[in-house]
């Protein structure tokens, strides 16, 4: 294509600009912007974006001006050679773990060694022995060696019960086989292994003299060192484009009766005893589900910056956007509004934007809450050992304890919050209507890469029966007379002794009453449950529908828990003048008050709130937070800190020059434009020119 004109270059949008659009946007608050980043990120961590943006921006690998139109083969080449140029970084800069995860968060897409970060080497880590740590941990540490984490296969994922890959003990020579028995057998979804890994570490079914210890994991070499093939006897490889995602290369993985030594099973919490052949349990296994907590935990607290990108460029956007005009409007006003100013707009994006805040808070309580069990379980002071647990879809004994919590918590939450956000991008995509289809939007890509997360760490659906599970239990506990031992079990006691005398929350004059609304109702939910359960004896496949929500209820009472009590907490708020501090208990209140009008009905039927007050809820008070919102709503993204780069979006601009930025994009730096087709059907050329060359017939 011929180079743009100077005439085309020198066009501009119609109407006020987008600069100052967005000028007279931040000009009607006065939220400060650089203190409540402060509140949200914390100097130390904004000065660190900061310095490592600074020096990706410097690196020409890190150039993002080509990811929206390159296929998924380019794609994966550049993104492992972004990978290989971080860790060059890291040992330039001498960075730490949290100075690597800012990077990788900067550069905003799954990258090929991700999971040889965030599972091989914490596997290792966590599961294995000092030697194991010298044998496995150390060439990993040192990228010697690149893992990934093998657990899903084609036939089973959430059911890591029901998995078909074998490990079975050979007492003769002290070795393990290695079987794919079958083609569901095969490992998938395996992130980093498709071409990237050489080792993997493989969840496989461990067998001792036929019977079946359920599954272990175990450290195995997939791929030479120097030729990077794979080993005889193992067939591996990617499984193809995905819906989004395509930086990785997830991959498959079969085995053919490959033997491994004994030193492969890693061994912190059970092994195989090579003098007696027998099964050995040891330590806390316990520990094993800290591990899942944790990264389910992280999950929490980057779902609401993950929605914060998200509702940042739709914010942005429709605050420049003029569509249609305000019938009511002065005739002198009837220039085209603002799609901000609709009311059918911030509906959509405002409760979204106070969710984004809901969620952060709710990470930081989660990510607490997880540091204060690991504490005391290094301690030893947990109430009990997990491992009486049964291995069935409930326990029937009752009791307490923290890491049970933590993990129910940790599972009901995780669920929440990725769906929350992956459903909220989506709701900014179509807010920012047909540009929002766009890839230059920021958004469709973002939403496609994090989509996986409602499903890895537990499905989003199967996860809700293990807080269901806990809440059953944390019900008999309550019901057999043992004090409250934690929250969970505080609030349902709470809810059993006042169920005779009904509750009156003023859940559109008490913030405090607000919450104790959504205690009332979880609670409610989960003794009727109890109720469907032990005394009408309904099978718990029955249940699940109610379990669902049952785990959503929970769940959504812990996020205005949280948020409620963040901004309580004068460490927080103390850092803000009042009127900032007002904002955020208004978005407090939209976010809560949104959320109950939407489950109306399960606080009706609880009596948690009349349906007088669940409609003056939908009618009066949600639209005045709406308005009272709405000047600060740039302001208040803008607190986010996303740079420009990082979002990699015309339409989240922070300076506003949308279509500008959309042209300029599409006219230059298209590679599709630099192709002259030949478009008649008699001729069998297809392109006459690529890049000003001639091209032969295909």
């Amino acid at each position: 294509m011929a180079p743009v004109p100077d005439w085309v270059k020198q066009l501009k949008p119609s109407g006020p600009q987008g600069s100052e659009l967005l000028a007279a946007e931040r000009a009607k608050s006065n939220i400060p912007v650089q203190k409540l980043q402060e509140l949200l990120l914390t100097k130390e961590i904004i000065e660190r974006r900061q310095r490592i943006l600074a020096i990706l921006k410097s690196e020409k690998v890190f150039d993002k001006s080509q990811n929206y139109f390159s296929g998924r083969t380019d794609r994966f080449e550049r993104a492992l050679a972004r990978e290989k140029k971080l860790q060059l970084l890291r040992k330039k800069h001498n960075w730490v773990t949290d100075e690597v995860r800012t990077a990788m968060e900067l550069v905003g897409e799954p990258g090929p060694y991700a999971l040889h970060e965030g599972m091989f080497k914490v596997t290792v880590r966590e599961q294995g022995t000092p030697e194991q740590h010298k044998l496995f941990g150390e060439p990993a540490d040192n990228y010697k060696i690149i893992g990934c984490y093998a657990q899903t296969e084609l036939g089973h994922g959430s059911n890591v019960r029901g998995l078909e890959t074998t490990a079975t003990w050979n007492s003769e020579d002290q070795t393990f086989t290695l079987h794919s028995p079958h083609l569901t057998a095969s490992k998938w979804w395996i992130g980093s292994l498709g071409r990237t890994a050489n080792h993997a570490c493989v969840m496989a079914q461990l067998i001792i003299n036929g019977k079946s210890y359920g599954p272990h994991p175990f450290v195995i070499q997939i791929r030479d060192l120097k030729t990077h093939e794979p080993l005889p006897n193992i067939h591996v490889g990617d499984i193809g484009p995905k819906f989004g995602y395509n930086t990785m290369d997830n991959g498959f993985l079969l085995f053919n009766r490959v033997k491994i030594p004994h030193i492969s099973m890693l061994a912190r919490f059970s092994q195989v005893d090579p003098k007696t052949n027998k099964y050995v349990r040891q330590g806390s296994p316990s520990l094993i589900y800290g591990t899942l907590t944790y990264i389910r935990s992280t999950i929490v607290m980057q779902a609401g910056s993950v929605l914060a990108r998200g509702v940042t460029i739709a914010t942005r956007y429709t605050a420049i956007r003029r569509q249609f005009q305000d019938r009511d409007a002065p005739e002198w006003e009837k220039s085209e509004n603002q799609v901000l100013n609709y009311t059918m707009v911030q509906i959509r994006l405002l409760p979204l934007l106070a969710a984004t805040f809901a969620l952060h808070f709710t990470g930081k309580g989660m990510q607490k809450q997880y540091e204060d069990n690991q504490k005391r379980m290094n301690q030893g002071n947990t109430n009990k050992d997990s491992s009486n647990r049964g291995a069935g879809p409930e326990e029937t004994q009752s009791g307490s304890d923290t890491l049970a919590d933590l993990h129910a918590t940790s599972c009901g939450l995780k669920a929440l919050s990725s769906t929350i956000a992956a459903e909220g991008l989506e709701v900014c995509r179509r807010a920012c209507g047909g540009h929002g289809y766009s890839s230059f939007s920021g958004i469709g890509s973002w939403y496609a890469d994090y989509l996986p997360t409602t499903t890895w760490e537990g499905d989003n659906y199967m996860l809700t029966q293990q807080v269901a599970r806990y809440l059953l239990k944390s019900a008999r506990s309550v019901i057999a007379g043992t004090p409250p031992s934690n929250d969970t079990t505080s609030i349902l006691a709470d809810f059993r002794a006042r169920t005779n005398i009904g509750c009156a929350f003023d859940i559109l004059g008490s913030d405090e009453d607000i919450v104790a609304a959504f205690a009332w109702r979880a609670s409610f939910l989960t003794f009727e449950a109890l109720k469907h359960r032990d005394e009408q004896k309904k099978p718990w496949n029955d249940l699940l529908v109610d379990f669902y929500r049952l785990s959503k209820a929970h769940s959504q009472y812990l996020v205005m828990k949280n948020f409620y009590s963040a901004l309580k907490n004068p460490e927080n708020t103390n850092q803000l003048d009042q009127e900032t501090v007002a904002v955020l208990w208004s978005l407090f209140r939209l976010h809560a008050l949104h959320t109950l009008e939407q489950e109306g009905s399960e606080f009706y039927a609880s009596g948690a709130c009349s349906k007088h007050q669940i409609m003056l809820a939908r009618t009066n008070t949600v639209m005045a937070l709406l308005k009272e919102i709405r000047p600060h709503a740039l302001r208040l993204v803008d607190s986010w800190g996303f740079e420009d780069w990082v979002l990699d979006s015309s339409l989240g601009r922070y300076d506003g020059k949308v279509y500008e930025d959309m042209f300029y994009r599409a006219s230059e730096l298209n590679p599709l434009n630099d192709v002259t087709v030949d478009p008649y059907p008699e001729s069998d050329v297809m392109f006459k020119k690529v890049g000003g060359l001639a091209k032969s017939k295909l």
